[in-house]
């Protein structure tokens, strides 16, 4: 639930950023999609895999998984082991723990639904959540979905709570990493601090907002978010790799292990068992590259969303602190790379697991990854993949 580095330390650090400060009709697939090439083989991507192999070699990251789509192909590389203790290499097909881009899913449903007329984004989170959201000065009457979305309804995160860092990113992780979390326990904890801003009037990364959303997609579709996205999405666009976990605490297979360092504590940790039911909404998704890409791809080139709610999608806010060139739309957000292009997508984190999906606006080139370790700036492959 985080993003890296000093790109990570900008809002758009998902759950993890709150958390690591502390311490988720399908168009045809061009033809070339369907091609693999090799790391080694492929020259134009020869400065990708050096970006990722100094995120191993230089950045002290245990492994990383890269695969880049675009006119010529796909193409997979990686770099490190996806184990430390087999020296396993990672494969093109390892699951990982995706962290916040579990959002972009969440609000490609919100949107759905109200492409169908179940809801609409100027309603008042109160309509749908009654009493949910009261407290310390946080008033639902006064907030929209699409402020949830956006991340300007100014409601606190409750990963900035000092009781849940503590247990969840803090020194009590490895005590607490099997504990359950409702999402009502989650919203609770943040009414128990007072608003960051007052809806609308300003920009704040906030974990609650899509815990939240969730809780609205069940109240208008009467399941869970977790099957919304699956019926909707997950099995249209065939994303086999893909699952949202809930209280499991073990990655389906194949899958690599996660490391990461507890604060206080020096040594470098197997994290992969957890129970990520205390990210749920906001960054619990399992995945991997393959399906992140069909995922973002189909988005991008409307295969998802009418086209009212791609213009709604892709309408952006400044984003407080972050990065000149960063700009928030509804659950995914626009960068300015330092050559001038732009890419649209999202990053996230969660224990030991970092990960990126950024395209050009066209869904033509794009760019999935994951960092199976909490140490690296991913930020440098996708510079390089997208400016070298």
């Amino acid at each position: 639930m985080s993003v890296h580095s000093a790109r990570r330390a900008a809002p758009v650090a998902l759950l993890t950023a709150a958390l690591t400060a502390a311490a988720l009709t399908t168009p045809a697939a061009a033809a070339g999609d369907q091609t693999p090439r090799t790391a080694e083989g492929d020259r134009g991507h020869q400065r990708t895999l050096a970006a990722a192999r100094a995120v191993v070699e230089e950045g002290g990251a245990p492994g990383i998984l890269v695969q880049v789509r675009d006119r010529r192909g796909t193409w997979n590389g990686s770099a490190g082991v996806a184990d430390r203790t087999t020296g396993r290499e990672r494969l093109p097909q390892d699951r990982f723990r995706a962290g916040s881009l579990t959002k972009t899913f969440v609000s490609t449903v919100v949107l759905q639904l109200e492409a169908e007329g179940r809801l609409d984004l100027d309603d008042r989170v109160e309509r749908w959540l009654p009493g949910t959201v009261r407290g310390s000065g946080h008033d639902g009457r006064k907030i929209t979905l699409r402020q949830l979305l956006n991340h300007t309804s100014g409601v606190h995160s409750y990963t900035e709570d000092p009781g849940f860092q503590e247990k969840y990113f803090g020194p009590g992780f490895l005590r607490h990493r099997y504990d359950t979390w409702t999402p009502k326990q989650l919203v609770s904890l943040a009414m128990a601090h007072t608003p960051a801003f007052a809806p609308g009037t300003s920009w704040g990364y906030s974990n609650t907002n899509y815990v939240l959303l969730g809780m609205v997609i069940e109240k208008a579709t009467g399941r869970p978010y977790a099957q919304e996205v699956e019926r909707r999405v997950l099995k249209p666009l065939k994303l086999k790799a893909t699952s949202f976990p809930g209280t499991r605490t073990r990655l389906p297979q194949p899958s690599g292990r996660a490391y990461a360092h507890i604060p206080g504590d020096a040594t470098l940790h197997d994290v992969t068992e957890l129970n990520p039911s205390g990210a749920g909404a906001a960054g619990e998704v399992v995945t991997n590259t393959s399906d992140l890409q069909r995922f973002l791809r189909t988005l991008l080139r409307g295969g998802l969303l009418p086209r009212a709610q791609m213009e709604e999608l892709t309408t952006t806010v400044p984003m407080t602190g972050a990065p000149e060139g960063y700009r928030y739309g509804l659950g995914i957000y626009a960068q300015k790379l330092s050559c001038g292009k732009e890419v649209w997508g999202h990053s996230g984190g969660i224990h030991g697991s970092g990960s990126d999906m950024v395209s050009t606006r066209d869904g033509r080139h794009s760019l999935t990854l994951n960092v199976n370790g909490d140490a690296g700036d991913p930020q440098t492959v996708v510079e390089a993949e997208f400016c070298g």
